[in-house]
């Protein structure tokens, strides 16, 4: 088979299946697993596939639109609740956390508020706001700055000014994407990207939370490597591959 046949023949696995693996594609077309990633970063430089860890995945699977958080919190509900239970598993008493504005962070707010926890909970997602009970243990501070409605959350050269005034004990961060080639974390709008990085200075531990298809995702814009954080937290054990790059980072999964 050319190689032209060839890109021709993952290009349509690609459509059909959403991702494909080195090491499947090495022993389909009877060639060197060197071989297959040549080919694999030749069809990226032409804008055609996202390399993974280990193979590749659709373009359509990038996220170029952003969906509106309003679209984002209906979707895989179920899975974002063990997110969240996780998450809350790691907050104790008289903690000063940050939740960034993400569908997960609702999730955790609204166990916070549940349980009535003691602590202090700085964020700059504006719909937490409509959580909080008349009498409840828990203090609220809210980042302002400018609102952005896909986020769900302020954002912007505002909100790092008043995020960079307070320290935190944990942080909490959504992403878009983390990259499995080499360990980037990343979301879809650049004033998000800068305002996670300025929650992140401010922050002793530091816990990524996200769902395993994130590690099938890329955003446009980097704010982190995954060895910057304490622990990835996500709704179940992502397959070996995974595993093994997160080894590698000797990155903690809860």
């Amino acid at each position: 088979m050319f190689t032209e046949e060839r890109h021709e023949h993952i290009l349509n696995l690609l459509n059909n299946n959403g991702k494909v693996l080195v090491k499947d594609l090495s022993k389909e077309f009877n060639v060197s697993e060197s071989m297959i990633r040549k080919d694999l970063q030749f069809l990226e430089k032409k804008n055609l596939l996202q390399r993974t860890y280990g193979g590749a995945i659709n373009i359509k699977h990038s996220y170029s639109n952003v969906e509106s958080f309003n679209k984002r919190v209906s979707k895989n509900i179920d899975l974002k609740e063990k997110l969240a239970i996780k998450a809350y598993n790691e907050i104790t008493d008289k903690d000063t956390i940050f939740l960034d504005a993400s569908t997960a962070s609702y999730m955790i707010a609204k166990l916070i508020v549940k349980n009535n926890k003691d602590v202090t909970l700085i964020t700059n997602m504006l719909e937490i706001s409509s959580l909080i009970p008349e009498n409840c243990k828990t203090n609220f501070i809210f980042i302002g700055g400018d609102y952005n409605p896909f986020v769900g959350g302020s954002i912007g050269s505002h909100s790092i000014a008043q995020i960079k005034q307070y320290r935190c004990t944990k942080a909490f961060i959504g992403c878009t994407g983390i990259s499995l080639a080499d360990g980037v974390v990343s979301t879809a709008l650049s004033e998000d990207a800068y305002t996670k990085s300025a929650i992140m200075s401010i922050s002793k531990e530091l816990y990524i939370v996200t769902l395993n298809e994130k590690f099938q995702t890329t955003g446009s814009f980097i704010f982190a490597n995954i060895s910057d954080f304490n622990a990835i937290i996500t709704e179940s054990q992502p397959e070996k591959s995974i595993l093994k790059l997160l080894g590698e980072a000797y990155i903690t999964l809860i």
